[in-house]
């Protein structure tokens, strides 16, 4: 497993987090940038933790993470993703962890029973672990 890095720029950070924010701008002037992540994004103002997550692609869009292209299953997370983001106001963002899409409804349909609160940490939590694990793929 790839050490974390002790200091990463701008540049190397972006895609880690699928686009460039203020936490990626936070984190490029931090030691540690990937063993802060969360601490450093949870401390945002909302706006940009709201940010940080948009950048994020949808789950069930075209992506090297993501699995299983049954068009059922492409349709229910279309429709539940659509849901999410009415009932939350930002995308739903999770850790795929080498699951299919097809996994990944049950998961979705349980969190949308929960606060707004605790969705807002969730996705944060969860665009901090897939950064970490994007860096140590990348060896």
């Amino acid at each position: 497993m790839r050490e974390l890095p002790r200091q990463l720029s701008v540049e190397e950070l972006t895609p880690l987090f699928s686009g460039r924010t203020r936490l990626v701008d936070e984190l490029a002037a931090r030691e540690d940038p990937l063993g802060t992540a969360e601490e450093v994004a949870l401390a945002l103002p909302e706006a940009d933790r709201v940010a940080a997550l948009a950048t994020h692609p949808r789950i069930g869009e075209p992506s090297a993470e993501q699995r299983g292209a049954e068009p059922e299953v492409l349709a229910e997370l279309a429709r539940l993703n659509d849901e999410y983001e009415a009932r939350f106001g930002f995308e739903f963002v999770v850790f795929v962890a080498g699951r299919t899409r097809a996994e990944l409804l049950p998961v979705l349909r349980e969190r949308l029973g929960r606060t707004r609160e605790q969705e807002l940490e969730t996705g944060i939590r969860e665009l901090c672990a897939i950064a970490r694990a994007r860096w140590t793929a990348t060896t």
